[in-house]
């Protein structure tokens, strides 16, 4: 097995395979902080991981939802994993069109727990956003061995 698939098997097995994660999501704020600068935004979120990209349900006029749709560019934390993550946030639209058939499928799964009780469907607003990934790095032990992913490239190095 090569580093690329060890490291692709690795994260499926610590965040795959159905398992709803907690992740951090960071967002940038629309208006600017009191010096001028963007201001960072971060939020914890359910998130079901899949090939490279974070899935999460939430409300269309959210504030992630409003910041991700002006500057789509998120990080991702899941602090107890030890795994950050860069990458691309997509508003996929209303969990009840056709074409997130699969995807609804699959998250009214993972997060069966909670999900009829934290989300009307029957509410056009009620999305989901989809995180790909283009750069992450799992840390193995504290630091005992690293893998960074370049998604875009599919490689990943110790």
């Amino acid at each position: 097995m090569n580093i690329y698939e060890e490291g692709m098997n690795l994260l499926e097995e610590k965040m795959g395979q159905g398992k709803d994660n907690v992740i951090a999501l960071a967002t940038i704020a629309l208006e600017l902080s009191s010096n001028c600068f963007p201001c960072p935004r971060v939020r914890d979120v359910d998130a079901y991981y899949h090939q490279g990209s974070f899935y999460i349900v939430t409300h269309a006029k959210s504030n992630k939802v409003r910041q991700i749709m002006a500057n789509p560019e998120v990080s991702i934390s899941a602090n107890l994993l030890d795994f950050t993550g860069i990458g691309q946030a997509v508003n996929l639209g209303w969990v009840k069109d056709p074409k997130n058939a699969n995807i609804r499928k699959t998250l009214r799964k993972v997060f069966s727990e909670w999900y009829d009780f934290a989300n009307n469907e029957e509410d056009e607003n009620c999305v989901f956003v989809a995180i790909h990934l283009t750069h992450a790095t799992l840390r193995i032990d504290h630091g005992v061995k690293f893998y960074h992913y370049d998604f875009l490239n599919q490689l990943v190095t110790n």
